[in-house]
């Protein structure tokens, strides 16, 4: 039986036709269905809400309007749930170990919830950094109709009279251990940073991701930047609903959508609007799931042709509410049309041409014109050289001009934890590189975030004076001279496992080189006396993903590139 428009049955049918589905049809009604429903698209809703979570606290709200739309347009709803780690609380402990591994199981979740239960369309509600890109996974993964509705970010919190966003708090606990902030300030400072439900008010990891979706046409136009509490988030939700049912009816599907011109576009856009060093890991793990390449090249090439036309925090003073109300996505694509792909669909099935001839920008000096960029070149820089042969990433926009050429003595740590506690002893000095490794994809295991680390050297004095490497990753929210996913990693005997204390490191970010200052041949005796380190953690199923992941320079996939669409 043919279906309107797609010359062929929707998957649903499996699940509800002939006298041998009786006994599915049955459970079916037990759920609530009717015998008119089973002739409706079957629409998933993944919903990742959490009730300790910030940023998808409300999510529940957002998917009743998704819902709404598409028993609008006829369709049928199932909403199911799915896991969703705040980067924010796991810091700082053991739980960060968990979140990267997060997003290959939520991707998995979601496939294996689909494929079983044979839906014919899906609509994933997710905010905050790992889901974005495990959402993301399993969109490409699964080749079915589908969109992702992002959560927003929340509204920037004021102190002193200022905005200010999450990662502000956490640099001010420095300040608070240097005596530069009372105790009673802090407090107050904690009460007012962060202001109702939302992803972090910050061109972090959750808002880099949110807008990598809207330019690769996973989510409609106006989503990424659509606040968590602003009307038209609420709009979009219910629009996502009822276009999801459409986009059955016309068996539009994700492949039908995104090329690798398409990944191209949201490589280039993340460099301009000054994204997150996580992109790194995710675009190329969304990409592989089409069978698609990405690479860090593909990354530095982007960024050397791009200029940066946003500076918000934490590169910045604007907050991604300043950046909504110049206009958003749609306003980036048409600045910075001239570089990008317009050529490209959207989830609307027409081209970002055509989705952008009639906006304007509201604010030119949020969302600046190419003609008039904050600086020639994008967010992101990649260095190579005998530290890191396979590449490493810096977030170059947040990087003082004093550091861009830095050479000085290694002051190394097996752990994150120690190299906080030599901080707050006062073992780092102005001008030392802080070496933090066996904290990659398969050392850590998960590649723990740097952002503790980083927070209290900013909130010391010393994040503009002290440059930090690691083979762990970094938040969206870091800035200063920090340099990430060192590759290969300790934990697979790259050069950052023999690095000792006093080597001097040469860090060129305008020549993107980053070298280990020491006679090969002492490097090669130090090799033959290398013993790896075990995993910090050799159970459950961080075991398994440390047995299992890859480079970072690879994304930290669990597994080759597949074929979408089977």
């Amino acid at each position: 039986m043919s279906e309107q428009g797609t010359g062929k049955p929707w998957r649903s049918r499996e699940v509800t036709e002939g006298y041998m589905r009786g006994g599915q049809r049955a459970l079916l009604k037990s759920a609530g269905l009717k015998k008119s429903d089973f002739s409706k698209p079957f629409i998933g809703i993944a919903n990742s809400y959490n009730a300790m979570h910030a940023g998808h606290v409300h999510l529940n709200g957002l998917a009743e309007l998704v819902a709404k739309g598409v028993e609008e347009a006829g369709g049928y709803p199932f909403e199911f749930g799915v896991i969703a780690l705040c980067d924010g609380i796991t810091q700082g402990h053991d739980g960060m170990y968990y979140v990267l591994p997060s997003r290959e199981c939520i991707a998995d979740s979601i496939e294996i919830m689909v494929q079983a239960q044979r839906l014919d369309g899906l609509v994933m509600l997710g905010s905050c950094d790992k889901i974005i890109p495990g959402m993301l996974m399993a969109l490409y993964r699964l080749n079915i109709p589908a969109l992702l509705v992002t959560g927003g970010p929340m509204m920037p919190g004021k102190y002193n009279g200022e905005s200010k966003a999450i990662y502000e708090i956490r640099e001010a606990a420095g300040q608070v251990l240097a005596g530069k902030m009372t105790p009673e300030q802090f407090e107050e400072m904690e009460q007012n940073v962060t202001n109702g439900p939302g992803s972090c008010a910050m061109m972090g990891t959750a808002n880099t991701m949110a807008i990598v979706a809207e330019v690769l046409g996973a989510a409609l136009p106006g989503c990424a930047t659509a606040h968590a509490v602003a009307e038209n988030k609420a709009y979009i939700a219910r629009w996502s609903g009822r276009r999801i049912v459409e986009m059955v009816r016309e068996d539009l599907k994700p492949l039908d959508i995104i090329t690798q011109r398409s990944f191209e576009n949201a490589v280039r856009v993340a460099m301009a609007v000054g994204g997150s060093t996580n992109a790194l890991l995710h675009i190329p793990a969304i990409a592989a799931e089409q069978g698609l390449s990405i690479t860090p090249d593909d990354f530095e090439r982007a960024s050397r042709t791009t200029p940066l036309i946003i500076k918000a925090k934490p590169s910045g003073p604007h907050t991604l509410w300043d950046v909504e109300q110049a206009g958003g996505v749609p306003v980036i694509l048409k600045e910075l049309a001239p570089l990008l792909h317009m050529e490209e669909k959207t989830a609307l099935g027409n081209t970002l041409a055509e989705s952008v001839a009639d906006v304007e920008n509201r604010n030119p000096n949020v969302i600046r014109p190419i003609a008039n960029a904050y600086a020639p070149q994008g967010s992101l820089a990649i260095l190579k050289g005998s530290l890191a042969p396979d590449g490493c990433v810096v977030k170059q926009s947040a990087v003082v001009p004093a550091m861009r050429r830095h050479t000085g003595p290694a002051k190394v740590f097996d752990s994150q934890e120690d190299a906080i506690q030599a901080m707050r002893e006062g073992r780092i000095q102005a001008g030392d590189v802080v070496v933090i490794r066996y904290e990659g994809p398969k050392g850590g295991p998960g590649m723990r975030e740097m952002l503790a680390a980083t927070a209290v050297l900013m909130g010391m004095g010393l994040g503009d004076r002290v440059a930090l490497v690691t083979d762990g990753r970094f938040s969206g929210a870091t800035r200063g001279p920090c340099v990430g996913h060192v590759s290969p990693e300790a934990a697979a005997g790259g050069t950052i496992a023999l690095v000792e204390d006093g080597d001097l490191i040469a860090i060129d970010i305008e020549e993107r080189r980053i070298d280990l200052l020491v006679d090969p041949e002492v490097l090669a005796r130090r090799r033959q006396g290398w013993v790896p380190k075990p995993p910090k953690i050799q159970s459950g199923v961080l075991a398994r993903y440390a047995a299992l992941v890859s480079s970072a320079d690879k994304g930290a996939v669990l597994r080759p590139p597949v074929a979408a669409g089977r």
